[in-house]
């Protein structure tokens, strides 16, 4: 995919370090006054004033998180941004800045991470998001992506996943289970290829759960539209491993449990036709499939009228005493206690 003899590729050599970090990053324009000094110096310098910091960090691996033979560096660079404005949305805060450290093996020309910053800086302008740092170094093992995150918020704004309470209403928003079926569909076509590389797909059919893996969006509209409708959710996560690992989350951190109704997970009709396709239970897709990036939250059920017939939200359950344990009731009424089937990093393949 990185290799195409009739086009002459810079080597990352003739730029050196600090070279390469110039020429990436020029593009880039600051957009919030809280950023008093972003790239060029030792360190970032931010000014946040009455509002709170908000941090976090995320890894990817070539060959773990992201699979280059079906996966556009321009893509990628988006999506690794989104990966993590994804925790600070999670938070109820508004992400503000990004550092975006990198690492690649020699098979990387310039050209490459020129699409790779592309995609990062597509993110940054279509989420207001200031680059404001990293790192770029060598690889022997293909590349490695890191991005830290940095928001703000008022400090009675922010949520936590420890606050929900028995009788709260449980909600996503969105759909679920289609990054999870893109995945699949790139899978098997990456197969097809290897036998047959004169195939050309058609994808058409897939388009939806396909761009959900390639291209994935954070929600950050969430965060503004729960603001506009005057609901402080009392918990909050984002959907990146699956939807019962992160109720289990939700339950863990706030000692409640939880009635998940599978007849109230939202499901896009591509996913259901996919999931027919590869003979999947489209349920379990939903609860393991993980990388949506929706939002999972609680809320008071007096706020319920507030988000009551909008379509960017589905109450999927309620939250119960510690004691009940958290449980999916299945469409014929069964009460099957919820597990952790999501995404674990550690696990063998």
């Amino acid at each position: 995919m990185l290799e195409d003899k009739n086009q002459e590729k810079t080597s990352l050599e003739q730029l050196g370090e600090f070279g390469l970090i110039d020429h990436l990053t020029q593009q880039f324009k600051l957009q919030h006054k809280s950023t008093i000094k972003g790239i060029g110096d030792d360190a970032a310098v931010l000014d946040f004033k009455n509002k709170k910091t908000l941090v976090s960090t995320d890894l990817l691996l070539e060959g773990i998180h992201f699979d280059l033979s079906y996966m556009p560096l321009k893509h990628l660079g988006y999506k690794a941004v989104m990966v993590n404005l994804s925790d600070i949305y999670a938070m109820n805060a508004i992400a503000t800045q990004i550092t975006v450290s990198v690492a690649v093996s020699n098979r990387f020309p310039l050209e490459a991470l020129e699409e790779f910053y592309e995609g990062i800086s597509l993110a940054c302008e279509l989420y207001k998001i200031d680059l404001v740092g990293g790192d770029t170094t060598s690889s022997t093992t293909g590349m490695i992506i890191s991005i830290t995150a940095i928001g703000e918020a008022a400090k009675e704004e922010i949520v936590y996943r420890s606050e929900a309470k028995p009788n709260d209403l449980l909600v996503v928003s969105g759909d679920l289970g289609a990054a999870y079926m893109g995945l699949q569909v790139l899978k098997r076509e990456k197969e097809v290829f290897k036998v047959n590389p004169n195939n050309q797909p058609d994808l058409s059919a897939y388009s939806y759960i396909i761009e959900r893996q390639l291209k994935p969006e954070a929600r950050k509209d969430i965060v503004e539209l729960l603001k506009k409708l005057n609901i402080q959710p009392t918990s909050m996560i984002d959907i990146s491993d699956g939807l019962s690992s992160e109720i289990l989350h939700l339950c863990k951190q706030s000692k409640v449990g939880c009635n998940l109704y599978e007849d109230k997970i939202p499901l896009d009709p591509t996913v259901i036709s996919a999931c027919e396709e590869f003979k999947m239970d489209s349920t379990l897709v939903a609860l393991s499939g993980g990388e949506d990036y929706e939002l999972l939250f609680t809320i008071d059920q007096k706020k319920f009228p507030e988000l009551k017939g909008n379509p960017n939200f589905t109450v999927v359950g309620h939250i119960t005493d510690k004691n009940e344990g958290a449980h999916l009731i299945s469409r014929n009424n069964s009460k099957i206690p919820l597990t952790a089937q999501g995404w674990n990093s550690f696990a063998k393949a």
